[in-house]
């Protein structure tokens, strides 16, 4: 294979000679590479929702009001970079990018471990720190665009969802570690001296800067990692004019919508799940549970993206849509707003069922990209041969994969800002859940007038047959 230091100037993942000699083997180590990486952005990203709800126990004063907020302002940036950072990759490469992304969460993680020994800083400083947390979110968009080149069609959905389930995996592994090393004082000559926490009026003391700092050294292997063994890919280089043209794809904007729904809702609830739970039933030991929640999301994702191969995503997205409207109905009955009292065991089991369905919701939008774009292709380059039609697909593939995973990101941010104004207005959930609710079913009637239809672009395979038998 041609190679010019780390980048590829030959490479056919199409052709199936190719890879499997030499393709498959590259691809596989360089998705392996981004899995940590990626991990630890989601780590960092999501961190906040931990930290914020210890604030108050080490004697910061903030309102819950404020706390929401905190707890939707990683999202809010996170998804606003992901749309710079989904078009990253083919401008400067996936190599670089990655190594430099990955080092750009050390900017949050140490800023957290100082800002929280301190029971006088200031709400802008927090503000502040939630929105660098956001760093961590934007990787999500150029991990994913970058992942997208090295597989063929028929691996692309699978690669996919290995790649975003580990990397969601990093909420999960996160909201497990942080209970463990903020009780932990082995490295206080380092990090600093313990906080007092007060909760049910019993002291215990407790190294919240370890929830930042821990990450440290992880973060500088990953990226160490990145930069040794990843590749770029010469033919996968586009300005960003190239690639901004699907800002006039329809479909662009369609994926938008269901991912806004999948992993919007994923994000969103791992965001909330911590605050809401502790906030609604303060009897709970919340730091050992809330983990789960996110962990099945991410298992999900990870194991179920060759279901989308096989059946279809578009099929599969429409079970999902359904199953999260039910999942909805379940928690507003276990929070009383359907007449019956309030239901611990109904409230986590039906939040566990959420997660469950957005890790495959989240795998099965992204397989439907790549299928939609090649369908289309045909429709929009109707002069162009099989090659340029494939390369084109390719790239514009990659950059609604980074966009809309933009896009969905943003549901981390408004899922918090529903809950907390829903308490706030109503004392109560409700409100919230009932707009949820509406937004599912908005889904279902959308993946299906697109999508599930006999007559729709997927089920018409005759237009991507001819590209690729052109090719």
């Amino acid at each position: 294979m041609a190679k010019s230091g780390r980048v590829l100037t030959d490479w056919r993942p199409e052709d199936p000679a190719f890879w499997s000699q030499t393709g498959k083997s590259i691809a596989s180590r360089n998705l392996w590479i981004s899995v940590p990486n990626l991990l630890l952005a989601f780590s960092v990203w999501m961190v906040w929702s931990m930290v914020v709800a210890k604030l108050k126990l080490v004697g910061f004063t903030f309102t819950t009001d404020q706390l929401f907020w905190l707890t939707a302002l990683p999202a809010l940036s996170g998804a606003t970079l992901r749309i710079f950072y989904s078009f990253l990759v083919p401008i400067l490469g996936g190599r670089l990018w990655t190594t430099i992304s990955t080092l750009s969460l050390l900017i949050p993680a140490i800023g957290i471990g100082l800002a929280v020994q301190n029971p006088q800083t200031p709400y802008w400083v927090f503000v502040a720190l939630a929105l660098g947390c956001g760093l961590g979110g934007g990787n999500f968009a150029s991990s994913m665009a970058n992942i997208s080149f090295f597989f063929p069609k028929s691996g692309k959905g699978n690669a996919l969802a290995i790649n975003a389930g580990f990397g969601n995996l990093g909420v999960s592994v996160m909201q497990f570690v942080v209970p463990l090393v903020v009780t932990l004082g082995a490295f206080a000559p380092v990090v600093g001296a313990p906080q007092v926490a007060v909760e049910k009026g019993v002291e215990t003391q407790v190294w919240l800067q370890n929830a930042g700092f821990v990450w440290v050294p992880f973060i500088i292997a990953a990226a160490v990692a990145a930069w040794a063994g990843m590749n770029d890919i010469a033919s996968a280089r586009a300005s960003f004019a190239e690639q901004a043209v699907v800002f006039k794809r329809k479909h662009n904007w369609v994926i938008c919508w269901l991912y806004l729904g999948t992993f919007g809702s994923f994000i969103g609830f791992s965001a909330a799940f911590p605050l809401l739970m502790k906030t609604l039933f303060p009897s709970v030991p919340v730091m050992q549970l809330v983990f789960l929640g996110p962990l099945v999301g991410a298992a999900s994702r990870a194991l179920t993206g060759w279901v989308s191969d096989k059946c279809g995503g578009q099929n599969v997205t429409h079970w999902v849509f359904l199953a999260l409207a039910a999942g909805v109905l379940g928690v507003l009955h276990s929070v009383g707003g359907l007449g019956a009292p309030s239901s611990f065991p109904l409230f986590f089991a039906s939040f566990m069922w959420l997660f469950f369905w957005t890790g495959v919701g989240n795998a099965s939008t992204f397989q439907m990209i790549p299928a939609i774009v090649r369908a289309d292709m045909p429709r929009l380059l109707p002069d162009t041969d099989g090659p340029t039609r494939l390369k084109t697909a390719e790239m514009e593939s990659a950059a609604i994969v980074g966009f809309s995973s933009a896009i969905g990101a943003f549901g981390g941010f408004f899922i918090p800002l529903a809950f907390g104004n829903s308490m706030k207005a109503t004392g109560g959930p409700a409100t919230a859940l009932v707009v949820f609710l509406a937004f599912y079913l908005s889904c279902v009637a959308v993946n299906w007038a697109f999508y599930g239809r006999k007559t729709s672009l997927l089920h018409a395979p005759s237009q991507s047959s001819k590209m690729e038998l052109a090719a």
